[in-house]
């Protein structure tokens, strides 16, 4: 069967920066920057994002394309045997990943109801936190709504590379930055909102320290999908005519744009209203509906806030579902179809625990952690910082001949390449491993 690819390199750069984006732009961002103090926690991840990360991007992309398979095939063919191991890492990662992201995802839809009908609009943040906890108790509503979002992403995914995924993208990205533009306008215009704009862009050095600089790489890397093979399946359907370094830049500056989109669509706002901005992941379900109920057209603005959330929400859960489903037509070489009835399937059975975990299995712990957070911790301390070093080892060190000449196939000159290499062999898997010792 002759490998999908796709249909064009805005179509790739969307897809990808639309899993780069995600909920990892829109709704954890702009409270990381907050508990880091805004401005000097902003320049570091630009700095880690096009240093680490577009290297991390790039060696993900050469590994996927070099060898036109997913990334267990791919390590395999290119690396050898051992290698495979990583690729199954790496998809036991973003199963994971997508399993308790699918609960969030949920919440997502959740919120849109709840705008629509103004339930979740009030003043007092108290009873917005109670009205959030017990939605989100309810094992009905919770494992309804998440089925409902998985469902969605798997309609999208069985359409194929171009006619499902690419389609979709080119029309979800656009509306994204669209949606984002009308709120940060609204935003920018309320009283005492500019205290949030210098907030967020004027650097405190005094909040520079290990951790910020932890949550810093780990957003900037692990949030444009690398070391889970996400990037190794969408670039294995890239053609040979698309250049991989400016592929990888593009990408990373969309995210990056995403980030500081959302920053600015958030916190001057958060500022408006007195809020807390470092009030933690409770600022998009919390913190947000006080906001919009204290301004008018409030509702409106809410209902806008949630649907930009759930295609937010999508273009990441696309680029999880279809490592998955890649995995099993590369493997058994089943159709597209059976493979994402199966995996909707096991990705449901596996995200329930997840939500359950926060009503009637939350005193179920192990390691202290309630499911979601255990699930949750491992991919994103363990596996993904493990798979991360191990895509830079392999391009750096293991296939570095096949790399260089993937690169240098439609970027002949590729000045850059030595500091590439550098960055994949030593930088990258020095930083990831010092992220992965301080996490545990």
């Amino acid at each position: 069967m002759a490998r999908s690819e796709w249909g064009s390199k805005i179509g790739f750069i969307l897809a990808a920066s639309g899993s780069a984006v995600g909920l990892g732009a829109i709704w954890k961002f702009p409270y990381v920057a907050g508990q880091n103090g805004g401005g000097a926690f902003l320049l570091v991840y630009l700095a880690i994002t096009f240093s680490i990360g577009v290297a991390m991007l790039l060696a993900e992309m050469v590994i996927g394309r070099a060898a036109g398979l997913s990334a267990v095939g791919a390590f395999r063919t290119l690396a050898g045997p051992a290698w495979a191991w990583v690729g199954r890492m790496g998809l036991l990662c973003i199963f994971t990943i997508f399993s308790f992201y699918s609960v969030i995802g949920g919440w997502t839809l959740m919120y849109i109801g709840e705008a629509l009908s103004g339930a979740a609009l009030a003043k007092d943040t108290a009873y917005l936190g109670q009205h959030f906890t017990s939605l989100i108790a309810d094992p009905v509503n919770s494992i309804a709504y998440l089925i409902a979002f998985v469902g969605l992403t798997a309609a999208i995914v069985v359409g194929g590379v171009q006619k499902g995924i690419e389609s979709v993208s080119k029309v979800l990205m656009p509306l994204l930055f669209v949606l984002m533009l009308v709120l940060i306008a609204r935003a920018l215009t309320l009283p005492g909102a500019m205290e949030g704009v210098m907030w967020f862009v004027t650097p405190d050095w005094s909040k520079v320290n290990d951790s910020m600089f932890i949550d810093a790489l780990g957003l900037a890397c692990f949030s444009l999908s690398v070391g889970c093979g996400t990037m190794i399946a969408y670039g294995s359907y890239l053609g040979r005519d698309i250049q991989l370094g400016g592929a990888a830049v593009w990408v990373a500056a969309l995210a990056v744009i995403a980030c500081l989109l959302a920053g600015l669509m958030v916190l001057p706002a958060v500022f408006a209203f007195g809020m807390d901005p470092a009030a933690g992941p409770g600022l998009t379900f919390i913190t947000m509906p006080a906001v919009f109920a204290s301004m008018p057209g409030g509702q409106f603005f809410a209902v806008a806030f949630f649907c930009l959330l759930l295609v937010a929400a999508l273009t990441s859960s696309i680029s999880m579902l279809e490592p998955i489903v890649s995995f099993l037509i590369d493997e058994f070489h089943w159709s597209r179809k059976t493979a994402v009835i199966v995996s909707l399937c096991a990705v449901i059975l596996a995200a329930i625990p997840a939500a359950l975990s926060f009503g009637i299995w939350s005193d179920a712990k192990l390691f202290n952690r309630t499911t979601f957070e255990l699930m949750d911790y491992l991919a994103s301390n363990l596996l993904l910082p493990l798979g991360g070093m191990a895509s830079a080892i392999c391009v750096g060190w293991v296939i570095w001949q096949r790399s260089s000449a993937e690169i240098t196939q439609q970027d002949t000159r590729a000045p850059w390449l030595p500091v590439f290499r550098l960055t994949s062999a030593v930088v990258a898997p020095a930083l990831i491993a010092w992220v992965f010792v301080k996490g545990l």
